[in-house]
């Protein structure tokens, strides 16, 4: 099973049909899983397998429903793929806290709420044989900030570190994670 969130229409999505046509089973996630169905058609008709689920991946209780749901219905989740960007230009002179803290949220506290329900389910499972990763994708404002971005690189480099972390205790219990 490969757990896709913010399968969206580019990236996420291509993804998700990436790990379909591997013969995985992709659970894809939107906050409204109205805007799944065209990957799940897409995917079904390559003959892959999805599974779409509306959720809110900013919500402790959602994300472990999430997860509960699917190790219990569908299988136990060998990668998941963490992909929210919310990329959002703004100057920082007029960025409000609420539009600051919601971009955090979004790209970074999520990441660690989806990271850590998920590997904890690995760890649990690890065997030598048995590949497990958890994936973060990343943007160019994960290396550097620039102009008109604070909001966002400031996200996405916390996603960075928390990515290196995550691999460093996770690694040598058999889950691979990275930050691409």
């Amino acid at each position: 099973v490969a757990l896709i969130i913010g399968a969206g229409d580019a990236t996420g999505g291509a993804i998700a049909r990436c790990f379909a046509r591997g013969d995985y089973a992709t659970c894809v996630t939107r906050r409204s899983a109205d805007k799944l169905q065209a990957l799940k058609d897409t995917i079904t008709n390559e003959g892959g397998i999805c599974h779409a689920f509306g959720s809110d991946a900013r919500k402790e209780e959602e994300v472990a429903a999430l997860v509960e749901q699917i190790e219990s219905t569908i299988g136990p989740i060998a990668v998941l793929v963490f992909n929210i960007g919310a990329n959002a230009p703004s100057s920082v002179l007029d960025e409000t806290a609420r539009k600051y803290f919601k971009i955090w949220e979004m790209a970074c506290f999520s990441g660690f709420l989806n990271g850590r329900e998920v590997a904890k389910r690995m760890v649990a499972r690890a065997t030598p044989a048995r590949k497990q990763s958890i994936i973060f994708t990343g943007a160019t404002a994960s290396l550097r900030g620039s102009a008109g971005f604070a909001a966002f690189s400031g996200a996405k480099m916390a996603l960075r570190a928390l990515a290196q972390s995550m691999a460093r205790e996770l690694g040598p219990q058999g889950i691979h994670v990275v930050h691409s």
